[in-house]
């Protein structure tokens, strides 16, 4: 009888052909047979671990510079790019489809594994699985849904029984629910080491996502809104009718993670905005006693760590070479409110009161204009002044100087001083000319940094984890699908949820919710953890707030330049002062941000066509 070896065969009518890589691609020298890899239970939980390194999907902590497609960082460098890129982070992994697969025929069948292990396994299989049907789906809509089947080529055969249609985006919806709900049932409800792998409560989760992305498309991909974007088939378009079911799952979901799992909100030992800022940090960055994260890609020294830290430390604290590369922008940094907003100004981002270079506001220290804002702002971002592991963040983009009763700018180079031997210009900037590693906006990320020694070093790297879920996104999964079925603004759930993460964070309580208010603590809650495309997405919002125009202040790239004032003889003397600036308009970042409808869904590869003619196009393409 034939052997069945652990390699990736090939599904010719759904593979791009490109190479295959990963612990079940062994040498020829090292290749197992499945007997053998499901004949020890040590090979059978590597191969386990395998699959979760290879679905970090999406955004990601690893590949920081792909941010910048978003209204939330830039990096140093130049750019000329006109629109979103509709194919970033596009997905078509019918290779590990097929491991998947292979995996669950192998396991069932093993001897070697006890069946109460064999059972947690599937479930973490059959939910991976679901994850990447699911990160797929989002991208292009309906998929080929292959299940359980195992697809083999062997040369001369008929490879249309191998080509399979795609899926109505439906219907892929409801087979990644169906999936959760099964791999739920299989899943331990305890938790685990650094929230690495699939519980119960992490499917729960999906479940959650899934179904709330499904209704969004169904409630705001109308074909009055967007005529082109549904195909004949249904591979692309939800019907509307299917909103309230999926909502209602949605709800469902988060609140049985809400009420019944172990994870919980992390409150702030003090009533301050610094102890908010850092409890916020802690819940999304600190591993140990963390109740918040629910499922992560986990990072251990050595051998599996990353240069998040070593990429994107400021200039003046770098441990290597090849520092400040991100840049936060303006505009993700003032949708974080005042901290006590009057009612009817909450839940929506706010411009900063700075004055104008003629009649400038003047503060004492560069942190006053940031501490009356949200705490999340300080927790997810250095502002100039502030200080990550011990040490201050000197941002000085140049000095204010008055001669004549007017006030001027004078910026210089990186390190730079003036004749009296005053700062103009500090190493971290920020500065528009012709530099690289050095700061653009005024703002640097802070969530996601590692102040443990040597994280930002080549050879060690970080170790910081890549969050997927947190308990906070249920309560705002909670709070959205409550609104959404009864359209009250004064919905007494939808209310309670978004305000449980509301009152963790520091701000006031809101009296009134509605889709905007949702959308902004979807953002700043959520900042630089690879929220924020898919919610624009499924609310088909980007194209509304990126329109390309250079005048509208959500399409603009922005920075908050800050100033140090050098005016012997002036009351403002020694204060601070700060003005606004436009990355467009210093040559940095060339366009303003731009969505139109061909940017919410990926193009169907004319490789993947040619293997499988059954394969249809999605729209504008």
């Amino acid at each position: 009888m034939r052997k069945k070896y652990i390699y990736s065969a090939i599904a010719v009518a759904m593979l791009s052909f490109s190479s295959c890589s990963g612990f079940l691609d062994t040498t020829p020298d090292t290749l197992l047979t499945q007997d053998q890899t499901f004949g020890d239970p040590t090979l059978v939980k590597s191969v386990l671990a395998n699959f979760y390194g290879r679905v970090t999907l999406g955004e990601r902590i690893d590949d920081w510079d792909a941010w910048a497609m978003l209204d939330e960082v830039i990096t140093f460098d130049n750019n000329s790019d006109e629109t979103i890129d509709r194919n970033k982070w596009r997905p078509y992994d019918y290779t590990l489809v097929h491991d998947l697969n292979q995996f669950l025929n192998g396991v069932q069948a093993s001897k070697a594994v006890d069946d109460a292990t064999k059972t947690q396994y599937i479930g973490e299989v059959r939910y991976i699985r679901a994850w990447l049907y699911f990160c797929m789906g989002r991208t292009l809509g309906g998929v080929p849904i292959v299940g359980d089947q195992l697809f083999n080529y062997t040369p001369g055969m008929d490879i249309t029984t191998l080509q399979v249609p795609r899926s109505k985006e439906a219907e892929l919806y409801d087979y990644v629910i169906s999936e959760c709900e099964a791999a739920a049932s299989m899943l331990t409800k305890n938790t685990n080491k650094n929230s690495a792998r699939a519980n119960y409560w992490v499917a729960k989760m999906l479940e959650a996502r899934v179904a709330l992305t499904a209704a969004s498309l169904a409630t705001y991909n109308t074909a009055d809104a967007h005529p082109q974007l549904r195909t004949a088939g249904g591979e692309v378009g939800i019907p509307a009718s299917k909103a309230k079911e999926y909502y209602q799952i949605a709800l469902a979901a988060a609140t049985d993670v809400i009420q019944h799992g172990p994870y919980k909100l992390m409150h702030a030992s003090e009533n301050t905005p610094k102890a908010y800022a850092d409890n916020f940090y802690k819940a999304v960055c600190q591993k140990d006693a963390n109740t918040e994260v629910i499922w992560t890609r986990d990072y251990v020294s050595p051998g599996q760590t990353h240069q998040f830290t070593r990429s994107n430390l400021p200039k003046s604290i770098e441990q290597d070479t090849g520092s400040d590369r991100l840049s936060v922008l303006l505009n993700i940094v003032e949708a974080f409110e005042p901290i006590n907003a009057a009612e009817d100004q909450r839940g929506k981002g706010t411009p900063f009161d700075i004055g104008t270079l003629d009649s400038p506001k003047f503060f004492a220290n560069p942190t006053d204009l940031f501490m009356d804002r949200d705490p999340r702002l300080m927790g997810s971002i250095i502002v100039p002044g502030s200080t990550f592991d011990s040490k201050i963040i000197e941002l000085q983009a140049g000095q204010l100087n008055k001669k004549d009763g007017k006030w001027s700018e004078l910026t210089s180079s990186r390190n730079s001083y003036d004749t009296d031997g005053n700062l103009i210009t500090a190493n971290n900037g920020p500065f528009g000319g012709n530099m690289r590693e050095i700061n653009r906006t005024g703002f640097y990320v802070r969530k996601y940094l590692d102040a443990t020694p040597s994280a930002g070093t080549i050879g060690r790297g970080s170790e910081m984890w890549n969050v997927y879920f947190r308990i906070s996104e249920a309560y705002l999964i909670a709070a959205e699908a409550a609104w959404e079925l009864s359209r009250n603004n004064t919905d007494a759930d939808a209310l309670k949820y978004i305000n449980e993460v509301r009152t963790r964070a520091g701000v006031q309580p809101l009296e009134s919710v509605d889709h905007q208010k949702i959308i902004h603590e979807n953002q700043v809650e959520f900042a630089f953890e690879g929220h924020r495309w898919w919610d624009l997405k499924r609310w088909m919002e980007a194209s509304k707030i990126w329109t390309g125009d250079p005048n509208m202040r959500t399409s603009q790239r922005l920075g908050l330049w800050p100033y140090k004032v050098v005016a012997p003889g002036d009351a403002n003397n020694g204060k601070w002062a700060f003005i606004e600036k436009d990355m467009q308009k210093l040559d940095l970042w060339r366009r303003p941000l731009k969505c139109t409808d061909v940017q919410y869904y990926s193009e169907i590869d004319n490789g993947w066509i040619s293997n499988n003619p059954k394969l249809v196009k999605n729209p504008y393409q």
